[in-house]
């Protein structure tokens, strides 16, 4: 039992000790278990491979005592090649499997009920496509056909899906830019309707989020739902001060379904990225990610009423023509919200309520283009999702706008720099748009901005020439030939064209021959002549002499300072050719690695000079000196080389980590 105690004992010592000094040679941290698995295979190589071989001709028999000194150098050669073993061995495995690659085994047994959930989903979601026969789309081994087979083939497995794909087809059904027509009209097929939850049920739901009953706080709480969708249903109630209100209830359990969902809607769109053209093209990855945003803000009802406060706020501030409900928050928390009830009718059944009212369709388009710009340009807060299930008719024959769950913000710059945008386009001045899109990112290392601003000149020619019937698929060019030359739009403009593109869906939806382009030309006509009037002018430049102001303040004693240097000779320039500590450390990184390189194929050389030499000194029968030092040498060389290797193997991934 002691010589088992023992035994165990050293073999962690052994252990513990070749696993330390293959970590700081290579100067690389990995998994304890990666570590203990290399340090005990390099000892049993050298314990039952090497040292067996070096001893071989003493035949198992005492060394005299002119090879001691032999048999102790061989000895500790063999042991000093346990960690040069076990950090070929670290460097061959970040090489073929890097670490992060595969999860922690800790991590193996955690959540897995969770996991068997979302296999199960992602394979019912699979089934789904599969049997509508989308499952080649999925692949790549079709294409996206035009057809109205197919669109109708995609409306039914969103629909078979649940909630959050059938969200995703009624927010893809206004996506004109990116669908073909026979799609369009498939998906705005989709409806988002549900059994609803019990009204007891909704209504203990509203008493845990008031924190009293019902009756203390409605005079009238209707418990059959007005509408009742996936995640939420709505109740028509009446506070006690006469106020018509409406009551929005998340369902129970609906957060945790849209995040599963989401989490399959992601998987899938890195699969279609990675093997469709077609996806690629769409940009799925993006949609995907903008589309969980969305729905994840959608759920949590506390942000929809933190947007509906700002854009009443701000609907107040310019008296705007387009109604908003105003919110309660002290009635509402992340699973109810209390807000106004606006009455009216939805935007997609209006039309013939629109022909008994007299109201032509085209003002009222062109109105709610307008209030869209206005929120944009003016407000710095807008509706980021205006669908037509979004949008009302008003009894006074106004519009409403109704479900602010997701919105857009843009900050001062970000709407100057929109407004030099939408100048440059309606000027048709390709140069100042390219320098309008590089003004609002950071400019690529390579960008040759002659080829980019002839692109973009051939873009405005080709659809915004006189004559030209421009759609909104020129978007879609627009963002190919940005993406092409490497600029980075901010999201928040981004989010502007999607929101955009979105609203043609309800345009259209009000007058089928509305021209969104057009019309958002004589609107920022209007813009630019509200930026030349008097008042206007004179808030610009109060606003830039309030910004100039601190500097004027410095500059006479700084212009002092360099007149004052400047006469007694202490006037002095310096350029500093690595100033940022990324760079300083990249330079050293490189230098380190050259010179241990240089090092190592020196030392690599020697060793094979030394090992050739068959004179000399001998420390048994058949390994001399200068051999014994060859080889000394040459693991020498072998630490140095794989030294290099480990930062080539992880040094970038960590540096990519760190930014």
């Amino acid at each position: 039992m002691i010589v088992l105690l023992v035994t165990v004992f050293g073999l962690a010592v052994n252990t513990t000790l070749v696993a330390y000094t293959a970590t700081r040679l290579l100067d690389v941290r990995y998994t304890l278990w990666r570590l203990v698995f290399v340090s005990v295979v390099s000892q049993s190589i050298v314990q039952y491979g090497l040292v067996p071989t070096l001893f071989a001709p003493f035949d198992g028999t005492t060394p005299s005592p002119d090879e001691t000194a032999g048999a102790v150098a061989l000895l500790a050669l063999a042991f000093v090649c346990a960690p040069v073993i076990a950090m070929i061995m670290l460097v061959v495995w970040e090489a073929v499997l890097p670490t992060g690659a595969v999860p922690p085994v800790r991590s193996w047994f955690k959540g897995v009920r969770a996991r068997l959930r979302r296999t199960r989903r992602y394979l019912q979601i699979l089934a789904i496509a599969s049997r509508h026969g989308l499952f080649g789309l999925l692949r790549g081994r079709r294409q996206l056909g035009q057809g109205p087979e197919q669109a109708r083939s995609l409306r039914l497995a969103l629909d078979d899906a649940g909630v959050t794909f059938v969200k995703l087809g009624q927010i893809l059904s206004t996506r004109r830019d990116l669908l073909p027509p026979a799609y369009i009209a498939e998906l705005a097929k989709l409806q988002d309707q549900a059994a609803p939850i019990p009204g007891a049920t909704a209504a203990e739901l509203v008493e845990t989020a008031i924190g009293a009953p019902v009756g203390e706080v409605f005079s009238r709480f209707d418990p059959e739902p007005m509408a009742a969708a996936s995640i939420a249903q709505v109740h028509s109630a009446v506070l006690h001060g006469g106020q018509a209100v409406v009551v929005k209830v998340r369902r129970p359990g609906a957060a945790q379904a849209v995040e599963r969902d989401l989490d399959i809607i992601g998987r899938l769109a890195h699969l279609l990225d990675r093997h469709t053209a077609w996806g690629r093209s769409m940009d799925v990855l993006g949609l995907a990610a903008g589309f969980a945003t969305a729905l994840r803000e959608e759920v949590d009802f506390t942000v929809e009423a933190r947007n509906l406060a700002q854009v009443a706020v701000a609907h107040d501030r310019r008296r705007a023509a387009v109604g908003v409900p105003r919110p309660h928050p002290d009635l509402s928390d992340e699973g109810v919200l209390v807000m106004e009830r606006l009455s009216g009718v939805p935007l997609a059944t209006a039309g013939p309520v629109l022909a008994e009212r007299g109201l032509e369709p085209g003002p009222l388009a062109a109105s709610l283009l307008r209030e869209m710009l206005d929120e944009v340009m003016i407000d710095g807060i807008f509706h980021a999702d205006p669908h037509p299930g979004n949008l009302l008719l008003l009894d006074d024959d106004r519009l409403g706008l109704i479900d602010f769950g997701s919105v857009g913000r843009l900050d001062r710059e970000l709407r100057a720099s929109l407004q030099a945008i939408l100048t440059a386009v309606d000027r048709q001045d390709g140069p100042a748009l390219a320098d309008a899109f590089i003004g609002v990112s950071a400019r690529p290392d390579e960008l040759d901005q002659a080829a980019f601003e002839r692109a973009l000149g051939a873009f405005m020619a080709r659809h915004l020439m006189a004559g030209t019937a421009p759609d909104l698929r020129m978007f879609t060019e627009l963002f190919r030939i940005i993406a092409k030359y490497r600029i980075a739009i901010p999201p928040e403009l981004a989010a502007v064209f999607r929101a955009l593109a979105t609203l043609e869906g309800c345009l259209t939806a009000i007058d089928p021959g509305f021209d969104l382009v057009t019309q958002a030309r004589s609107v920022g006509e209007a813009y630019a002549e509200q930026h030349l009037r008097p008042a206007a002018v004179k808030d610009m430049l109060a606003e830039e002499a309030a910004d100039l102001l601190p500097v004027l303040r410095k500059l006479p004693r700084r212009l002092d300072r360099l007149a004052a240097a400047a006469e007694a000779g202490r006037l002095t320039a310096n350029f500093r050719l690595f100033s940022r500590a990324e760079d300083r450390r990249a330079i050293t990184d490189w230098l380190h690695q050259v010179l241990l390189t240089v090092l190592a194929a020196a030392a690599g050389v020697m060793s094979v000079m030394l090992i050739g030499i068959e004179t000399g000194p001998s420390l048994t029968d058949d390994i001399g000196l200068y051999q014994f030092l060859g080889l000394a040498l040459l693991l020498i060389a072998s630490i140095m080389a794989l030294r290099v290797l480990a930062d080539i193997f992880t040094k970038p991934r960590d540096r990519d980590d760190a930014r």
